[in-house]
């Protein structure tokens, strides 16, 4: 006996964003990761006759594609590898990006200890090469909303393109607005109206009123800076704008560890530091929170000296806390890797004889932070074939510690 289906019977919900390419064989277009024996990574996008090839053999895309996740396969030498799906930490790692990115180490403390959570409305800025962007939208899910605000518009095409490779489509609940956030919040986000805003930027402390209008009362601001001079100013401007809780800052340092048989020990090189993460809750209008007490540190002799010899008005560039400036011949080329599109006029090169350059070193974007020197496991898938032509300095590939 054959049953028809029940037509007033709910339909199923539709997956989120960037499920379906999550599960299931490999489909040609998906990024797929290769391991070898040696514990070497390489990341290729699959291509219906398309192939990789190594310094020892070759790969044909169509023996992969069709495989089921986690399978292995034999080049024309013979060798093997294991083919996976990227983890969002691999993505970001090997993506194209303008700017340096945040660390999956960095990104899942912002998520859990910022409170990221299904349907919340989070501002973020600046955007950079999309690799914070990607993990706030997975934890707020297509009913939320992310505000993200980036004062280059190179920036935000680059963030863009990577977002939608990976995700399979835009993302519904992004939405990317270029300027500065301290003059563009108010005219995107009613007052009251965000539950979290993340800030990764030069000068956070100089988006504290800004932000304090757009919290809802307990709404977390976090910030993640570079340097100890950030730091202190951003936790003493909270302190003075009287409108937030004690800040609370730390840093996270990973350490990887080698496993071969008894030889259970750290790895030899580590990468330390990134960057500081600093939390504080916006206080309900017209609160003023208890005193804290404490044991008052020694202050300067002088009281117009800032701490750190830094000028309090100045204007903070990429060169004062040691970050690295993209040229802009090196933009344009991961540019157009990610969107396929020629640059605009605004873009395109000068003549050597003219001005110097196009580009804007200032920006609201991820911080280099002692960046793509250190190694960690995630720098070593970055040897694919789709990937020479962005650009990008790459750290060298590193083989697995035995």
């Amino acid at each position: 006996m054959t049953t028809q289906p029940d037509a007033t019977a709910p339909l199923a919900p539709p997956q989120p964003t960037g499920a379906a390419g999550r599960r299931g064989p490999f489909q040609p277009g998906e990024r797929v990761q290769l391991t070898d024996a040696r514990g070497r990574m390489h990341t290729i996008t699959l291509a219906a006759g398309g192939e990789f090839h190594t310094h020892r053999g070759r790969i044909l895309h169509d023996g992969v594609i069709g495989l089921p996740d986690g399978s292995t396969l034999t080049n024309t030498a013979g060798e093997e590898f294991l083919a996976l799906r990227p983890l969002l930490s691999d993505y970001v790692m090997s993506m194209p990006r303008g700017a340096a990115v945040v660390y999956p180490k960095d990104a899942g403390q912002i998520v859990q200890y910022a409170d990221i959570f299904p349907g919340a409305t989070v501002v973020e800025a600046g955007v950079g090469s999309g690799a914070l962007s990607m993990s706030l939208l997975r934890a707020i899910g297509d009913q939320g909303r992310l505000h993200s605000f980036e004062r280059r518009a190179d920036f935000a095409e680059i963030a863009r393109g990577n977002a939608r490779t990976f995700f399979g489509a835009d993302h519904p609940a992004w939405t990317v607005t270029v300027g500065d956030l301290a003059e563009t919040l108010p005219e995107v986000c009613a007052p009251g109206s965000v539950d979290r805003v993340v800030l990764d930027m030069l000068a956070p402390w100089g988006c504290l009123d800004a932000v304090a209008d757009a919290l809802v009362p307990g709404g977390l601001l976090i910030c993640y800076v570079a340097t100890a001079t950030q730091l202190s100013r951003v936790a003493e401007g909270a302190k003075e704008h009287g409108g937030f809780t004690e800040p609370h800052a730390w840093e996270t340092i990973e350490r990887d560890w080698h496993l071969e048989g008894l030889a259970v020990r750290p790895v030899h090189r580590m990468h330390g530091h990134t960057g500081f993460l600093i939390t504080t809750r916006r206080l309900a209008p017209g609160v003023t929170p208890p005193l804290r007490k404490r044991r008052p540190a020694k202050g300067p002799e002088d009281p117009e000296e800032q701490p750190f010899g830094v000028e309090v008005d100045r204007e903070w560039t990429p060169e004062d806390v040691g970050e690295r400036v993209v040229s802009d011949k090196r933009l344009r080329k991961i540019r157009r890797t990610v969107t396929g599109e020629a640059p605009p006029p605004d873009m395109a090169p000068r003549r050597r004889d003219g001005e110097v350059g196009d580009g804007d070193p200032g920006r609201d974007g991820d911080h280099g932070r002692d960046g793509d020197h250190g190694q960690t496991p995630a720098d070593r898938h970055t040897a694919r074939t789709d990937e020479d032509a962005t650009g990008e300095d790459r750290p060298d590939e590193q083989e697995v510690d035995r």
